[in-house]
């Protein structure tokens, strides 16, 4: 009955995209087409009785607590107020360099991603602080919406990132059945803080190809990217400078250092990332009782969408193996041609595809679980193919004409900037981004040298 998986998976999908709410579609799809299989007989209903033990290994999951902890961590920084000091003190430090606003903006897109991870609140947050200066310091529309978008989006990579916390935890599961699947009752494991490590050489190299990409284009196009003449009272001190890039990194620092120094797991640091934010909100005194439950309140929001998504998925992916899902998605992968190399390419270009239309969280919960044990079974690398997923999808919400940041984006852009300038503005960040995924597939290493280092996996 695997054809039933097949329609299940194309329901959901059809449900989305009119707009029903994720969770709910996920569950309550899942558990319509148990029920029609259970009264034709062409579904096994015990399997349904597995399901509180997965509601409660999801409510028992420590790594998973870490994420309400980097959502609170994000959003109170967001309301601090961080990203418009450091923006204000990078512009006047670099800005009389030609293209130095943009490379301003991309550090800054950055340390926001790093602080943040959420895509969404970065590209918003960017487009409101940096957009109209870059406008009205003459940067053509293009160049200006581009780096925003692009920049905003490193919250898919630069850890500490909670979409990478996510896809920790679903990889560590998908690894341990691979593994049990070849017939190794011993599993290795892979963690959050291998993930994190792997992610950081690629989220660099990134962040590097933006800016060298606007230096050629303030060397070749200097009308797009014009340097800005300094004012009287724009220059900045040593003591400004380190005032406004200090804390927010020493927080960084202090979150992921002691994830891939072994001094605490995710979930601990998360905690010290979540009490760093509110210190440093107190100490610019940005921080009042009406703001603090405003913080509460979207942290409890984003939370639960979350957490009820992640409920949802594990009905879907029930039901989906109930229906022999898995073993299809088996069967069709190792008949590909060009082994492992054609089905990764595959699962990749749908992952592309399906990042128009679902969120990171869906594909991660949804997508990753059926897909990646059976990839991990060829014999691919956990922490390599984890962070493939998470640019490659980072491409995704780059891509006009449906990526999500590019919505993002124009809801806050001024009437001006027209949707086919932004479309044009991203288009050389996504050659980017596909020239990062073609060296990441033909050096590996640059995810897993630096985890082997400091974890020996």
């Amino acid at each position: 009955m695997e054809w039933i998986a097949g329609l299940l998976f194309l329901g959901v999908i059809v449900l989305l995209l009119a707009g029903f709410p994720v969770a709910f579609t996920l569950g309550g799809t899942a558990l319509l087409f148990a029920g029609i299989g259970t009264v034709a007989g062409v579904f096994n209903d015990a399997l349904l009785m597995g399901l509180p033990n997965r509601l409660f290994g999801i409510m028992n999951n420590e790594t998973l607590v870490a994420v309400p902890l980097f959502v609170f961590m994000g959003v109170t920084l967001e309301r601090a107020r961080i990203a418009e000091e450091l923006l204000e003190t990078l512009s006047s430090l670099f800005g009389s360099v030609r293209g130095g606003l943009g490379i301003s903006v991309t550090v800054v897109g950055m340390l926001l991603a790093a602080s943040t991870g959420i895509v969404g609140a970065t590209v918003v947050t960017m487009g409101l602080l940096s957009l109209p200066t870059m406008l009205k310091r003459g940067y053509s529309p293009e160049v200006a919406t581009g780096t925003i978008c692009a920049s905003g989006t490193l919250g898919q990579i630069i850890p500490p990132s909670i979409i990478l916390v996510m896809l920790g935890d679903v990889m560590t599961s998908a690894y341990q059945q691979a593994q049990l699947e070849m017939g190794i009752f011993s599993p290795k494991t892979v963690s959050v803080g291998d993930l994190f490590a792997g992610a950081l050489i690629p989220g660099l190299m990134l962040v590097c190809l933006y800016i060298g990409y606007l230096l050629i284009v303030a060397l070749l196009k200097p009308e797009t990217m014009p340097a800005h003449i300094k004012q009287e009272g724009d220059a900045v001190s040593l003591l400004d400078f380190l005032r406004a890039l200090g804390p927010p990194l020493l927080l960084i620092f202090a979150v992921l250092g002691s994830i891939l120094g072994g001094y605490a797991t995710p979930t601990e640091a998360a905690g010290v990332g979540g009490m760093g934010a509110l210190l440093l909100a107190l100490s610019k005194r940005e921080l009042s009782l009406q703001r603090l439950r405003e913080v509460m309140r979207s942290t409890l929001k984003i939370s639960s969408m979350v957490f009820m998504i992640l409920i949802g998925a594990s009905v879907f992916s029930l039901v989906f193996r109930g229906y022999g899902g898995d073993d299809a998605v088996r069967s069709v992968l190792e008949a590909l041609p060009g082994g492992v190399v054609g089905a990764v390419i595959v699962v990749m270009l749908v992952m592309f595809l399906l990042g128009f239309v679902l969120d990171f969280i869906e594909i991660t919960f949804v997508v990753v679980p059926i897909v990646g044990p059976v990839l991990l079974a060829m014999g691919l690398d956990p922490v390599w193919l984890g962070i493939m997923i998470a640019i490659n999808l980072q491409t995704s919400f780059l891509t006009p004409p449906f990526g999500f940041a590019l919505f993002y984006l124009r809801g806050v852009a001024p009437p001006e900037v027209t949707t086919q300038q932004i479309y044009r503005g991203v288009i050389p960040f996504v050659g980017i981004q596909v020239l990062a995924l073609i060296l990441l597939a033909i050096f590996p290493e640059l995810a897993t040298w630096l985890p082997g280092k400091i974890f020996g996996s």
